[in-house]
Order: C-alpha cells, then sequence, then structure tokens
C-alpha cells in the first residue's frame, strides 16, 4: 500500500505540473491587456504622455513584458508558496478573494451532499430489493423525471409554487438585506434564503444517485453467492447488508467520493438564479472579467481536489474489498 501511495503520488505531482503549464500558457493566449484594463478607469483623465509612462510601468511591474516562459516560473514558484497574484478588479489578494465565495459554496454543498446520502443510498437499496414492486416502479418513474428534468426548470417550479403562489421563501441573496443577528438567528434567516436553492439542487440530484445505487444493488444480489448466503438460512437484513451492500459498494464508492469532492464546486444555474455568490458564478464572472488571476488559481484548485479524490477512490477499493489489491 505505501509502494502503491507514493507511486499515486509522484503521478499527481507529474499531472499537476503538465496541467499548470497547458492551463497557464492557455490563459495567456487568451486576447487581452491586463496593464491596458488596469488603466482603463484613468485613461481619459490624463495626458497620453502620462497614459504611455504609466502603461510601461504597470507591464514591468506586472512582469508582461517577460519571455512567458519566464512568467510561468514566476507563477509556479508563487503559487506552490500559496501566493497567487493579485485580482486586477477586486484590488485584493486572489486567496482573500476566494474565500468568501468558496466559504458559500462549501456551506450550501455540505447539506446537499448529506441529505441526499441519507435519502438515495437506503431508497435505492429498498428499490433494489422489492424490484418491480409498485413502489419500485413509481419511484423509477419520478427518479427519470428527475434526471431528465434541467436544473433551471426545476429552479423555475420552485420558484412558482413556494416564492411566487405562496411567497414562502424569498428567491435571492443569502441573508435579509441588513440583517443584524448572529449565532441561531443568522443561521435561521440564511437557511431560510437557501431552502428552495438547496431543494433545487437536491431535487436534480436524487434522480442519477438512486438509480445507480438500485442497479449496483441488483447486480449484487444476483450473484450466487446471496443464493448461498440465504440457502445456510441467514437473516435477509444480514444477507442484504453484509453481502450484498458491501459488494455493490464498490461500483457506487467512486460516484460517493467524488459527490463529496463536489462540495467545493459551484452550480452555476442555480447560483445564478438564486443570486448567491457562490464558486460557480464567481469563476464565470472572473473569466467574463478577464481576471485570470482569479480564474488560474480557481481552476488550479479544482484540479488538486480531482486529484485526491481519484486517490481517494483507488484506496478506498482496498478498504471495501479485501479482494482489491491496489498495490499490485
Amino acid at each position: 500500500m505505501a509502494k502503491y501511495f507514493a507511486k499515486r503520488v509522484l503521478y499527481m505531482v507529474f499531472v499537476f505540473c503538465v496541467l499548470s503549464v497547458l492551463l497557464f500558457f492557455l490563459f495567456n493566449m487568451i486576447p487581452g491587456d491586463p496593464a491596458a484594463m488596469e488603466l482603463a478607469a484613468v485613461k481619459e483623465s490624463i495626458t497620453p504622455e502620462q497614459y504611455a509612462q504609466r502603461y510601461a510601468q504597470l507591464r514591468d511591474q506586472m512582469g508582461l513584458d517577460d519571455p512567458l516562459i519566464i512568467r510561468y516560473v514566476k507563477w509556479f514558484s508563487n503559487m506552490i508558496t500559496g501566493d497567487f497574484g493579485m485580482s486586477h478588479v477586486y484590488k485584493q489578494p486572489v486567496l482573500d478573494v476566494v474565500k468568501v465565495p468558496l466559504r458559500n459554496t462549501v456551506f450550501i454543498n455540505v447539506f446537499v451532499v448529506i441529505i441526499c446520502l441519507i435519502i438515495t443510498i437506503p431508497l435505492g437499496i429498498f428499490c433494489a430489493v422489492k424490484k418491480n414492486s409498485l413502489f419500485d416502479k413509481v419511484v423509477q418513474v419520478f427518479t427519470v423525471i428527475g434526471y431528465s428534468m434541467p436544473k433551471f426548470i426545476i429552479a423555475l417550479l420552485c420558484i412558482y409554487l413556494f416564492a411566487v403562489k405562496n411567497n414562502w421563501f424569498p428567491v435571492s441573496g443569502m441573508n435579509s438585506p441588513n440583517f443584524q443577528g448572529t449565532g441561531f438567528a443568522l443561521f435561521k434567516d440564511t437557511m431560510h434564503h437557501l431552502f428552495l436553492p438547496l431543494l433545487v439542487i437536491i431535487l436534480g440530484s436524487l434522480g442519477g444517485i438512486t438509480r445507480y445505487v438500485r442497479a449496483a444493488m441488483i447486480d449484487a444480489l444476483s450473484m450466487d453467492y446471496i443464493k448461498t448466503a440465504r440457502a445456510k438460512g441467514l437473516k435477509e437484513r444480514i444477507v442484504i447488508f453484509s453481502h450484498a451492500w458491501r459488494n455493490a459498494l464498490l461500483p457506487v464508492i467512486t460516484l460517493i467520493i467524488s459527490w463529496f469532492m463536489t462540495i467545493f464546486s459551484g452550480s452555476l444555474i442555480v447560483e445564478r438564479m438564486f443570486n448567491l455568490h457562490g464558486m460557480g458564478k464567481f469563476y464565470i464572472d472572473a473569466l467574463n472579467r478577464q481576471d485570470f488571476n482569479v480564474a488560474i488559481a480557481i481552476q488550479m484548485f479544482y484540479i488538486v481536489i480531482a486529484l485526491f479524490g481519484n486517490l481517494i477512490t483507488d484506496l478506498s477499493y482496498g478498504i471495501v474489498d479485501p479482494r482489491v489489491r491496489v498495490n499490485s
């Protein structure tokens, strides 16, 4: 296991370095001049000579006149020490700018992941055990609808039912305007505003995970060792949870771990529709404003999350099923 772990870490470092090169050169090939954008607000208020002088100074400060490979080495050296540069839009260090949307996204998605797993795993197991029953058929109909329907349609329906028709929940922001409460009052106000976004994301996610768990359990329950376990007279509960579910968990674990990784990624559609300051909307806004220091920092963060997610998935196979030898 230790040898395999060391190989995977070296592989992750290699992939990270290769992707950092590709992303840096890709972002720097996008048309645009950060120095000119920086001076756009004061261009009309100064003389052409002053503008040219400040423009040249700014390009020198930003290192834009250096060869691209030199700029990459400087950027990579700063990045691995936690310095992602300054945001051209917010005039603050990138890490300070990213903290708020990242915190909001994690706060939202932690609830989504926990609630979805609590619902989908027991529901998928029960549907597999009661395969082709009336309950199973009803659940399959609703999961197909939920899986097929775009999130913005679900959002519009929820907004109409819970906000327009009944006026139960707000449809914008994470807190009431000028709200000054703290502690439980702040948490209550936040959850009141997040009810509809959470409902939309959960409804849009239930279908796919439920169907995946159901399919894995049906496949496990059809194996010969399940018939042998039942022939031995074991209780059905032991057969299902100790034998079938443990083996069905192997294909499901990839989905579960990747889902846990999504707590750091935002939902662009939901965040835009409900005006939430999360990572998805923030990332697109950074690209639209050509705030490339922020955009590339977010992208590299997602790459690290994906690499660690794959590592955890591979190591988990050996924990869930001892027959899997990850060090072979």
